[in-house]
């Protein structure tokens, strides 16, 4: 057998261009946000803030020489990572350390005021993506998976662990594991992420008091926002780490360029 590379034009200008932006937009929300959790590093369920019983709680001990991480009344010894971080003058007691907040420093003000900046700009971003989305045919044709491809999950799963992916034809298409994970993102993952940080604005609360409803209280709506915050980055730590791994010039290719070599397989 003789492999050989073809190269196929594979992401349009449109999709290229919203993807880069969302990333950028990640970006500066998630340092921003943890800027925003620092100032009350705790999650709750209901409509008010029940300190005794939070979800999840990052701190220090009382006597400020341990950071602790509570996740459902269970604590976690988290010194140097969470809590109890290092800073400039050495261990300070804070949540997320500064080097992944935005602004380093603790200033809550500044940090709401590039988070908003940021969300809207993603929102405006995210309507664009689904206009030439649906227009082009993409998630028809992309992402929404097919009944029949559902049987193929357990073969995909195996696949991926062992790093062996599509060539030829099949290379062409998204398989089920990603037509999955990109349509579960783009349509539950980020419109709850968005509707639960509308929820925290009391201008929209007051304009939509049902959506607050919805989401059982504000604290409620926090919790799933982080949650969801969460399961973003770690989709975008998994989506790294595949692209790395598995000859990365190539994958990022189609984002910059559009273009992608596929491996083909022909007798000699």
């Amino acid at each position: 057998m003789t492999r050989i590379t073809e190269t196929t034009y594979r992401h349009a200008v449109w999709l290229r261009v919203t993807h880069w932006i969302s990333a950028i937009c990640l970006t500066f929300l998630l340092m921003s946000g943890l800027q925003i959790f620092n100032a009350h590093p705790a999650l709750y369920i209901g409509k008010a803030s029940d300190f005794a019983d939070p979800v999840l709680a990052i701190g220090s001990n009382e006597d400020g020489t341990r950071g602790v991480t509570a996740v459902l009344g269970h604590e976690l010894d988290t010194t140097g990572a969470l809590g109890l971080t290092m800073g400039p003058q050495g261990l300070q007691p804070r949540a997320f350390p500064a080097w992944i907040t935005l602004p380093g420093e603790q200033d809550l003000a500044t940090g709401r005021r590039w988070h908003f900046l940021f969300a809207w700009i993603l929102v405006a971003n995210g309507f664009v993506y689904l206009a030439f989305a649906f227009a082009s045919g993409h998630v028809r044709a992309d992402l929404w998976p097919r009944l029949h491809e559902l049987a193929h999950i357990p073969k995909a799963i195996v696949a991926h662990a062992k790093l062996r992916f599509a060539k030829g034809a099949e290379a062409r298409h998204y398989n089920i594991l990603q037509k999955l994970t990109y349509a579960g993102l783009i349509f539950l993952v980020l419109p709850l992420l968005v509707l639960a940080g509308i929820c925290m604005s009391p201008g929209l609360d007051a304009a939509f008091p049902w959506l607050l409803a919805a989401f059982g209280g504000r604290q409620s709506a926090r919790t799933v926002h982080f949650m969801m915050a969460s399961l973003l980055l770690l989709f975008v730590f998994v989506h790294v780490a595949l692209v790395v791994a598995t000859r990365p010039f190539n994958n990022l290719r189609p984002m910059i360029t559009g273009r992608y070599a596929i491996e083909k397989e022909r007798e000699s």
